[in-house]
């Protein structure tokens, strides 16, 4: 379907993109989220997300023509590029964008059945971040991660592209959320994995965190680690709601990595060995 008004109602799901506040909530209210660049809209489809619309330049259709042909009631939405820039906001360079139906929530015992590791991610609201995590936990070994009520959506345009798919691959769900009368639960909810058999350990410098390559780590059978927001690091509550707090040794006066590349590293060094 060709376009020729940037205002044109058919493709107001894909205005404004760059607006993440704006985003967050219109996704959910619309109950989508969108996929960016044709390889992560196969790994959307691949995982049996249902598509409902595309949108991409003139350029891509041809590249992405089996997909059309595999959903073929599903409206395809194209143009120029400076037409499309003004619907979304920015430069359409990696293929093609897609509007799917978002996933009903997982629960947490769901996600963390047969779980031998589980991330933990505690106010992680940079959505780039967010999204290089899961491609980590993905690549090395995690089971499941669980994000905390104040964390960024894991289904964020962004925090899906930077995963490169992997988010539809690992198992996640929200854990911690408010209750009924506005109290929130987290990080009380650590207790549930406690309850389910794992040791909860943070990485965080202080003064008593065992270095990340001790062997003693490897013995345990369930392992779930909070990774706390860049800066900040885990909250104190959360600290003290956990087993034992774990940190990476550093050389040359280095005190910290980003959450990102510090979460690649524990997962690898955490990861099961049997």
């Amino acid at each position: 379907m060709e376009l020729t008004d940037p205002a044109d109602p058919r493709v107001e799901v894909y205005s404004r993109l760059t607006d993440a506040a704006l985003r967050r909530r219109q996704d959910t209210e619309h109950g989508i989220f969108l996929a960016e660049s044709s390889q992560v809209v196969r790994r959307a489809l691949a995982a049996g997300h249902a598509p409902r619309s595309f949108f991409l330049a003139h350029r891509y259709l041809d590249s992405l023509a089996d997909v059309f042909a595999a959903h073929p009631g599903v409206p395809v939405f194209t143009g120029p590029d400076d037409l499309l820039q003004q619907v979304t906001g920015f430069h359409l360079h990696r293929g093609a964008l897609a509007a799917m139906d978002r996933p009903a929530p997982r629960s947490v015992d769901e996600v963390l059945a047969g779980a031998r590791r589980v991330a933990v991610l505690e106010n992680v609201s940079d959505h780039t971040n967010l999204g290089a995590i899961f491609r980590s936990a993905a690549a090395l070994g995690v089971d499941a991660v669980l994000v905390s009520p104040e964390s960024a959506d894991p289904l964020y345009r962004r925090s899906i592209r930077v995963s490169m798919g992997t988010v539809f691959s690992v198992p996640w769900a929200r854990v911690g959320e408010a209750d009924g009368r506005g109290r929130a639960a987290w990080p009380g909810e650590l207790e549930r994995l406690r309850a389910a058999g794992f040791t909860v350990a943070a990485l965080e410098l202080a003064q008593d965190s065992v270095p990340l390559d001790d062997p003693a780590l490897r013995g345990h059978e369930r392992l779930a680690l909070v990774l706390g927001a860049e800066g900040p690091g885990v909250t104190p509550e959360t600290l003290a709601a956990c087993d034992l707090t774990v940190a990476i040794p550093m050389a040359a006066g280095v005190d910290s990595l980003n959450v990102a590349a510090a979460s690649a590293v524990a997962f690898w060094e955490l990861r099961p060995r049997g």
